[in-house]
């Protein structure tokens, strides 16, 4: 019998193989979505999705600023599996992390400044008519789209909730939010829709790299901001602030658009859970968005309180 491949060994394959060298020593790195192993200098990605297909065909049309450039991407077939790859020269740096741990106010002021900049370049992209129909390609990405669409997920979520996993207060306090939510998003702007993070590169206090574009989609700059602010832990009041300002909006208008963006992360995962669709989902999912979900509605995550 043949012995099958693990991933490390499919990597260094693809290296072998597009870039006519040895891969040498390949580390594997945590990723949400794809396999991901870092060496001296690439960075190799392997997926049985179709997202990792969406991030190759965008990747030659980015600003070379912004995300390391495509050295290799396709498809290759192991032990009868097709498996997507995709080959990344290593950028310098290393992720600021989700919450930004072990970093100070000043420093998280300006990695937000520099985000902002970055992903304004992002938004002011024009792509051409191919790489419009990329991104105009429909994905589930869970994100929110219009009240009647959110208002729609929650009653989806009660119907499926037999045994009341989910506090009706909490339902209540879903209504409430998405009644308030505007009436649509935009959908003519292009966003990376997954930039927290731990999807950017920094070195030295400035960003290298914004990586994973394996959910950008046209959509509302919003999507991107809310990324930005969500995951910033102690200095997500600082993050808010560099994001309005940047922004152009207020920081009452960015709290609202940013409540209703993580109540529709939220249903859309707690649905996902209760309809017992959990092949793809990390463990305990459902606990850590039910308790989430306590903080949005009854904590009021997103309305602090006035002295």
């Amino acid at each position: 019998m043949t012995q099958r491949l693990d991933p490390r060994e499919m990597a260094e394959s693809i290296v072998e193989t597009e870039l006519g060298r040895p891969a040498g020593p390949l580390i594997p790195v945590e990723s949400q979505s794809s396999r991901v192993f870092v060496g001296r200098d690439v960075v190799v990605k392997l997926a049985e999705h179709s997202r990792l297909d969406r991030e190759i065909r965008l990747a030659g049309h980015l600003s070379p600023g912004l995300t390391p450039q495509l050295l290799a991407g396709g498809a290759r077939s192991f032990d009868g599996r097709s498996v997507q790859f995709a080959c990344y020269p290593r950028a310098p740096g290393v992720t600021p992390g989700a919450g930004l741990p072990g970093v100070d106010v000043a420093t998280a002021r300006s990695l937000a400044e520099q985000a902002m900049e970055r992903l304004a370049v992002l938004h002011r992209w024009r792509p051409p008519d191919d790489v419009a129909e990329i991104l105009r390609q429909p994905l589930d990405h869970g994100g929110f789209t219009t009240r009647d669409e959110l208002l729609g997920l929650v009653e989806q979520l009660v119907a499926a909730d037999r045994h009341r996993v989910v506090d009706r207060a909490l339902v209540h306090g879903l209504v409430s939010v998405a009644e308030g939510a505007p009436r649509a998003a935009r959908t003519d702007v292009p966003v990376h829709a997954d930039c927290y993070w731990e999807n950017w590169l920094a070195s030295d206090g400035d960003l290298t790299a914004l990586l994973d574009f394996e959910w950008a989609r046209f959509g509302d700059p919003l999507d991107d901001y809310f990324f930005l602010v969500s995951f910033s832990g102690e200095h997500e009041a600082a993050v808010m602030d560099v994001v309005a300002e940047a922004a152009g909006i207020s920081g009452s208008a960015l709290r609202r658009e940013c409540e209703v963006r993580q109540a529709t992360f939220l249903v859309s995962d707690i649905l996902l859970a209760l309809t017992g669709d959990e092949s793809n989902l990390p463990g305990q999912l459902l606990t850590r968005r039910l308790a989430s979900l306590e903080q949005l509605v009854t904590g009021r995550r997103w309305h602090p309180s006035v002295p």
